[in-house]
């Protein structure tokens, strides 16, 4: 791996791939993002022309099966990423997968299956783990700066958008892709990053259904659970409240430490010294230091936060959650 590049195909490049993952790849040293897919040429045509791809093409097959083609990263709604996956893994090819790693666990632990049986690494775009702020997080609770830690609480709401509002299809609240919605969407970055600083969830439970009936989807989400440790959680994710709140704390014996998985905002240290705050600043390529730890990932230098096994479990708690 550390005598050529990596040479990268996007299957999907929508919105996510513009600022917050493309450029990642080609900022990353020994990464070359050389080909991209999707289903609408126009669209496909000037996404390649912005971002200097050299190769594209509508047909995923054709990015998949190049030869020249190392490592694919699979960016398109979450009920396509098995299919996609499935195909990467027969072609013999790096992977990494935009998050939620499939709308079910068992879909998760097939694509996994797959990549194991060929020892080929997988990697899923759970980037929270790799981001300085949150490991920042992980530092203070390894150092006991809070103590012991006894539970975690998240809170997250927000209004109806315009496009809920419109009635407009969004394959992010149709319960055939998404049955928890925007819950799926972002609450598997703050459960996924929750595991990272506090371990595997043993066992959780939840409480949703579909309060504002804009769309299919579940809307609002209660839910508790443990972390193997003991730990103890509860979360709480609505979205159709009038004011948008983003609020973590963590319980310690002897302290607490509050921050904001979505919102760039200080993070927050009570204890017997005093009150401290930390601002770290996020990197404008919100994927960047994911993307380079899997780069050192595959030369051996260190094993990556975020993989196939970890975001598997990741979506077994949501399962848990909204089976009740």
């Amino acid at each position: 791996m550390s005598e050529k590049n990596i040479r990268w195909g996007i299957i999907g490049c929508g919105n996510v791939t513009e600022i917050k993952s493309g450029p990642a790849y080609q900022k990353t040293k020994g990464f070359e993002l050389k080909a991209a897919m999707r289903r609408d040429k126009a669209k496909l045509e000037d996404y390649a022309s912005r971002h200097g791809i050299e190769k594209y093409d509508t047909n995923s097959d054709a990015i998949i099966q190049d030869s020249e083609i190392d490592a694919i990263y699979i960016a398109t709604p979450p009920d396509s990423h098995k299919y996609y996956a499935l195909k990467v893994a027969e072609a013999g090819k790096i992977c990494c997968i935009e998050k939620p790693m499939a709308p079910n666990a068992q879909d998760c632990l097939d694509i996994c299956d797959a990549f194991k049986q060929k020892q080929l690494p997988l990697f899923v775009a759970y980037y929270r783990r790799s981001l300085p702020r949150f490991k920042q997080v992980k530092e203070w609770l390894d150092e006991g700066v809070i103590g012991e830690p006894r539970h975690i609480r998240w809170h997250l709401s927000k209004s109806a958008n315009e496009l809920d509002l419109s009635g407009e299809y969004n394959w992010r609240t149709d319960s055939k892709i998404a049955a928890g919605g925007y819950f799926d969407d972002l609450a598997s970055h703050g459960l996924d990053l929750f595991c990272f600083l506090l371990g595997d969830i043993k066992t959780a439970t939840g409480l949703s259904l579909n309060q504002q009936d804009l769309y299919s989807s579940k809307d609002a989400v209660t839910a508790c659970w443990i972390h193997e440790n003991g730990v103890t959680g509860s979360g709480s994710w609505n979205f159709g409240c009038n004011n948008r709140e983003d609020c973590v704390e963590i319980y310690g014996s002897k302290g607490k430490i509050e921050f904001s998985v979505f919102d760039e905002t200080p993070l927050l240290l009570t204890n017997s010294e005093g009150m401290s705050e930390l601002f770290i600043e996020n990197p404008e390529n919100i994927q960047l230091y994911h993307v380079k730890n899997i780069r050192e990932h595959l030369l051996g230098n260190r094993k990556h936060p975020s993989t196939g096994q970890t975001a598997a479990h990741t979506t077994w708690v949501m399962d848990q959650i909204l089976k009740g």
